[in-house]
């Protein structure tokens, strides 16, 4: 894994500046400590910093290659899982490799394929191939996204980089905010719009596109659409064709020149990674290494939710042991989690998860000691159908998305004449109503199906992009490079057009992905209810982001300036309840708000 930075302009090639890459190359280090480089063609800069995964030796980028009279250049951010494979193929079609890269990989099928070779990646990737003989650079992003690509057009300059913090290098791209980019902090956030990076001159590039810059100016296309279609395959053949895709794709992503480890939480998802990975490195007579997450003080803090009905701890450190895992319980201090709200905005380039992000970027500061490779559950709940929102058809019809349980809750706190809440909601309800429309369907087919087909749709789309965002921000703050099995596109592709009774049997949630793996793990856990990712209980955590907010409204800025004191005392003073997904309630949000002020003093963001 690494960061990668572009400047292209072939019109005024004089204007792409070194000091300019040199220092987004800088702010984004921490995603590649392990090296950097740079290269230069008229009308073209590339940068980049590398964290060493692979062929650490020879794998070093800007990476070139020769062939029919053209040398072409690749920055590539990513792992692909089916190199071995295409390593291959394109040895007999031409394809001369002086490395063990998949770098290496990627750049001969651009060179062989042209345009459609992200067609013939299986992995996560962003990346960017100068043609000297198209005089064009092509970009392209994996298909679910889980490898970001952020760009700017400013001037006839075009900008790309890994995060948003490496385009403000340039002193064209300002950071100011509009109207629609306000709505979304929020109501939305930490999901954010496709395609948006909410800086009103900032975009992303959207998950299974491609694009490219020439002299003609910058287009962008999908290499990849999620596809509808009925399926005949009936519950047994369903079972055996997921375990037989989630077994290939855990495989496919053990493979690493450096440590690595899988998260354990204990709960269904992180432990199917588990077991199966453990099951095949012991077949290699290698010994997996697993991590699961506490925090200080949620033993005698803890109390059972909707959300959360029981703790992770002792499914964690069962399973570690009944699979003979080298196994690691990390504890978060309090104060620590707290103190890192702030490192966690810069790491996101936006207000994330509150404590969600913080406490992510430690426990990833822990891992790195020892592990530089990761495995993560991230993708199944999306895929596999284990929200509410599957099977609760009333929670898709209040044309708002379903995971943002008060959307007033953020915005009510604010200067309606800023925030214009009103036009505000509106605008949100519109974006659903076309998300929704644009979601594939099947003639003909149940309410049941259509429903689930919808919460898959946005699901996907929305709620798994700002997952699998934040795991990369707080990773790669840390550099750890973490692999989401379940975001196989292969396994989403499937499991989309399964009916519905097939995933939700006898009104079990993720039945589906619970049957597959029988055989695999203990019926207590393969069994146990849905529990996300842990937060912090400890009353120790909200008293400390009162303070910090208290600290922040004295010393001014834009909460000073616009949030209502009447309304925030009532949230002070009110029942803390759940606002956001599963986990964000009244500490979540008085720390969102840290984090909010933090971002605008820090980017010295302007509204426009």
């Amino acid at each position: 894994m690494c960061s990668i930075n572009g400047m292209i302009n072939f019109k005024e090639p004089s204007r792409v500046c070194g000091k300019v890459l040199a220092a987004a190359g800088e702010r984004l280090c921490h995603r590649g400590p392990d090296g950097n480089g740079a290269f230069f063609a008229p009308g073209v800069g590339l940068y980049h910093n590398r964290l060493a995964v692979m062929d650490p030796e020879k794998g070093a980028q800007p990476m070139r290659a020769f062939h029919g009279g053209i040398w072409y250049t690749i920055v590539y951010n990513g792992e692909i899982y089916n190199a071995a494979e295409l390593r291959h193929t394109l040895a007999a079609q031409g394809a001369c490799f002086r490395t063990g890269c998949d770098t290496e990989v990627v750049l001969w099928s651009y060179i062989l394929y042209g345009e459609s070779c992200p067609e013939q990646l299986n992995g996560i990737f962003a990346f960017a191939v100068y043609d000297p003989g198209r005089e064009q650079v092509f970009l392209a992003r994996d298909r679910l996204g889980v490898k970001p690509l952020f760009y700017a057009r400013c001037g006839g300059n075009f900008y790309f980089s890994s995060e948003i913090k490496g385009l403000f290098a340039s002193k064209e791209i300002e950071p100011e905010v509009d109207i629609e980019g306000l709505w979304q902090l929020l109501y939305l956030t930490p999901v954010t719009l496709p395609g948006s990076g909410v800086f009103r001159q900032i975009s992303e590039l959207l998950p299974g596109h491609a694009a490219r810059v020439t002299r003609d100016g910058f287009s962008e296309w999908a290499y990849w659409r999620l596809q509808a279609a009925p399926s005949a395959d009936d519950a047994p053949t369903a079972v055996a064709r997921v375990r037989e895709l989630f077994c290939d794709a855990v495989g496919r992503q053990l493979t690493s020149d450096v440590p690595l480890a899988v998260l354990l939480s204990g709960g269904l998802d992180s432990s199917a990674i588990t077991a199966v990975a453990a099951e095949k490195l012991r077949e290699q007579g290698r010994r997996l290494s697993t991590y699961s997450f506490e925090y200080e003080g949620n033993k005698e803090n803890f109390k059972a939710s909707l959300f959360q009905p029981q703790g992770d701890d002792l499914f964690a450190t069962e399973l570690a042991a009944a699979l003979d895992t080298d196994h690691t319980v990390l504890t978060a201090p309090t104060e620590t989690v707290a103190a890192l709200l702030t490192d966690a905005t810069h790491a996101r380039d936006l207000p994330g998860q509150a404590d969600i992000d913080s406490s992510l970027l430690y426990f990833c500061n822990e891992i790195k000691k020892r592990h530089t490779v990761i495995l993560s559950g991230e993708c199944s709940d999306e895929i596999f159908g284990g929200y509410p929102w599957f099977y609760r058809r009333e929670m898709l019809q209040r044309e708002l998305f379903p995971w943002l349980h008060d959307p007033h809750t953020r915005i009510s706190l604010f200067d309606e004449k800023l925030v214009r809440p009103d036009e505000g909601l509106e605008h949100m309800r519109e974006v659903y109503r076309r998300s929704v429309a644009a979601c594939p369907v099947v003639e003909g087919e149940c309410e049941a199906d259509r429903t689930a087909r919808i919460a898959t749709w946005l699901s996907t789309g929305y709620f798994m992009a700002n997952l699998l965002a934040r795991k990369d921000r707080m990773s790669m703050y840390a550099a750890v490079e973490v692999r989401v099995p379940f975001a196989d596109h292969r396994i989403l592709e499937y499991v989309f057009n399964l009916p519905w009774s097939v995933k939700y049997e006898n009104g079990v949630e993720k039945s589906l992905l619970r049957r597959a793996m029988e055989g695999y793990l203990p019926q207590r856990v393969l069994w146990r209810k849905k529990s996300p990712y842990p937060k912090t209980h400890h009353p120790l955590y909200e008293q400390r982001v009162r303070e910090m907010l208290a600290d922040r409204l004295h010393r001014g800025g834009f909460l000073s300036a616009y949030l209502k004191p009447r309304r925030l005392a009532a949230l002070l003073e009110g029942e803390s309840s759940t606002w956001f997904g599963q986990l964000m309630a009244r500490p979540q949000l008085l720390a969102w708000l840290v984090q909010l002020d933090e971002w605008f003093e820090f980017y010295k963001v302007k509204l426009v």
